[in-house]
């Protein structure tokens, strides 16, 4: 399995030098096609259930991006902020089309959730309840599973038991029966408990706990949950021995579940998937130009843009698959050192290659570093391209995760709280979107959105 899509190579490469005659050296690129071709996909694999994708959108905020998946693929937007809820909204998604879908979520949010009760409500905690200022008529809760769910070793959401999403199991009765008193008319169920997830039975057991969930509203509080949502988490390929998850086998699996629970029951629930990653990120590509190739204690390739562009290997010792061309947008082979890439922050792990490997180099017979290094062509040159691969999802605007706000800083200036001067303003939501450029006509709309936000 390659990590980098084939056509990359075969229809992408060459045209790069043009591109970045174009645009500049150092750009972040995403297909269309290859996008438009997973999202069909998935479509597919549950073709014979009710079935409807969310898109998760901080996994790419791009409004391009995220507008042909609201009105020509006619995807759902999985929301957990202000900034995200709006810019969807500006695109054209309404009612049914946005889930809110946050933890530690502040009254404000809620209000703005619910303005005109525009959207279903997803609620982390049964504490939540009392405080939401406006009652959804459509009412999720997302559910903890404990110790019921198995979860990947490296699962960057944590263990169900340890994490800080979703009410109990014992707390499920008690919150529908509020929800009810509250005013809700719909309900919904959400569980997700792994990110990056390539087990393909992890999915089908949060599928069949769900509908336990279910079946259990039904017998004690005769609900009938109307949806069920088990979340994203499902995994690409980073490294090039990782296989590839089989959607087609996952979409069997869960459609006869909720075949088998509408025989018994009479009815079936609405299957929805929030997937993000698994829709956009094997369809991004981060260029950047090779400024130098410097020999220290250890061999180093410098860029413009390392943690810049793609923090993963930095927060995560993620793994992203680097190729490099040559200028003319040619695959270097040959011999293979193994080399850092590096980029200008003053900070040791501002690196796009930050998980090591244990190969030993075929020039020089040394073994990698700890800090992480790459066999890669041992020709490189500056001026070359070097393409990073992933990168269409959790990369371009993790400076900004889930659009929330960078804070105000003060500074006082004698020590004694009295004589305190505004250093940083605090962003605003729509300082989110000054550099980004929207589809034509609806960022005006964004603008009225957030004017009072």
């Amino acid at each position: 399995m390659l990590p980098i899509p084939e056509y990359f190579r075969r229809d992408v490469y060459p045209r790069l030098p043009a591109l970045i005659k174009k645009v500049g050296p150092t750009f972040h690129y995403y297909n269309k096609p290859g996008i438009v071709r997973i999202a069909k996909a998935m479509k597919v694999a549950f073709a014979q259930i009710p079935y409807r994708q969310y898109f998760a959108v901080k996994a790419c905020p791009e409004p391009y991006i995220v507008d042909f998946l609201i009105n020509e693929l006619h995807f759902g937007n999985d929301c957990s902020s202000i900034g995200e809820a709006a810019m969807v909204r500006a695109l054209g998604a309404r009612g049914e089309d946005v889930i809110y879908n946050s933890n530690d979520t502040s009254e404000e949010e809620f209000l703005f959730a619910m303005k005109d009760e525009d959207c279903m409500l997803g609620v982390d905690d049964i504490s939540f309840l009392p405080l939401i200022p406006i009652f959804p008529k459509r009412f999720f809760a997302r559910i903890n599973s404990g110790k019921r769910l198995v979860t990947p070793d490296g699962n960057v959401i944590g263990d169900p038991y340890y994490a800080k999403y979703g009410i109990t199991y014992g707390q499920i009765i008690p919150a529908y029966k509020m929800a009810k008193r509250r005013g809700a008319k719909e309900f919904g169920i959400h569980i997700m408990v792994c990110s990056n997830d390539r087990h393909a039975t992890h999915f089908v057991e949060t599928a069949r706990f769900t509908l336990e969930i279910a079946a259990l509203l039904y017998r004690k509080l005769r609900i009938r949950v109307k949806w069920i949502d088990i979340g994203g988490g499902f995994g690409t390929p980073y490294r090039p021995a990782d296989p590839e998850l089989n959607i087609d086998w996952i979409g069997g699996k869960i459609s006869k579940l909720f075949i088998d629970f509408a025989a018994q029951y009479g009815w079936m629930p609405i299957l929805m998937t929030e997937c993000g990653r698994f829709v956009t990120a094997p369809h991004g590509i981060l260029v950047n130009p090779v400024l130098h190739v410097m020999q220290k204690h250890r061999h180093f390739i410098g860029v413009p843009a390392a943690m810049t562009g793609c923090p993963r290997p930095a927060f995560y010792k993620a793994y992203h698959h680097i190729d490099v061309l040559t200028p003319k947008g040619n695959l270097r082979r040959g011999l293979r050192h193994f080399t850092n890439v590096v980029g200008p922050k003053c900070e040791n792990w501002d690196r796009l290659t930050a998980t090591s490997s244990t190969t030993v180099c075929p020039e020089c017979g040394h073994i990698e570093h700890t800090n992480g290094e790459r066999l890669l062509p041992w020709s490189i040159q500056r001026g070359d391209i070097l393409v990073t691969g992933n990168t269409g999802a959790h990369c371009h605007m993790d400076g900004n995760y889930n659009f929330r706000l960078l804070l105000a800083g003060i500074l006082d200036q004698d020590g004694t709280n009295e004589n305190t001067i505004l250093i940083r303003k605090p962003q605003k939501n729509i300082d989110l979107f000054r550099q980004t450029i929207f589809p034509s006509g609806k960022r005006e709309l964004l603008e009225r959105l957030l004017e009072n936000s």
